[in-house]
């Protein structure tokens, strides 16, 4: 691969939000183990390798997901800012996804490493797991709300572990020509 092709994957990569999704397009489980391997390769500081996956592959285990979302708002919305429309929206996003992916933080008190260093981490396989999506033309979506990441009983996570949040894949009809956008790197860049 050039610097030219790997430029242009990464300027492709983009957040496919749920509305995109083709809804019932299976992922093949071995194109998710594929793109768990890729996120494997991360960079590390003293290989502690903090990152943790769960999959939500099958039908029935995102139905468990979608369910545990919607209770999730309903338990957890004040009253006057409860929608009914909102809660069934918090419960459709992992239906419509072909497989979700909750993103879990589990750092290793013996490394004695600073806690950003080890998310740092986490988020690099992320981003290597989505640049293989863009490559293969799959839709990838990092959510972060508030039950993901206060989710570490529904997950049954170990002492320690956290939530970093969900990550959704699916086919998609998002339309290619959505342009990326990014300030210049020269506003953001000091020369020393």
């Amino acid at each position: 691969m050039t610097l030219s092709e790997i430029s242009l994957l990464i300027k492709s990569r983009r957040a496919v939000p749920p509305k995109f999704y083709t809804p019932g397009k299976s992922i093949d489980r071995s194109i998710i183990e594929q793109l768990l391997e890729n996120a494997n390769w991360a960079p590390t500081h003293k290989r502690t390798e903090p990152w943790r996956f769960k999959v939500f592959h099958s039908e029935e285990s995102r139905q468990q997901l979608s369910e545990y979302m919607s209770e999730f708002y309903r338990k957890n919305t004040p009253a006057d800012l409860f929608s009914e429309e909102k809660m069934k929206g918090a419960g459709a996003n992992p239906l419509r996804a072909g497989a979700v992916i909750a993103i879990v933080h589990k750092p290793d008190p013996a490394a004695n490493l600073p806690e950003f260093e080890e998310i740092a981490s986490v988020a690099m396989a992320i981003q290597n797991m989505w640049l293989s999506c863009a490559a293969i033309g799959l839709g990838g979506f990092w959510g972060s709300p508030k039950a993901a990441l206060e989710s570490s009983e529904f997950l049954k996570l170990e002492a320690g572990e956290r939530c970093l949040g969900f990550f959704y894949l699916a086919w998609h009809e998002m339309p290619a020509e959505v342009p990326g956008q990014r300030g210049s790197v020269d506003e953001k860049t000091t020369w020393v």
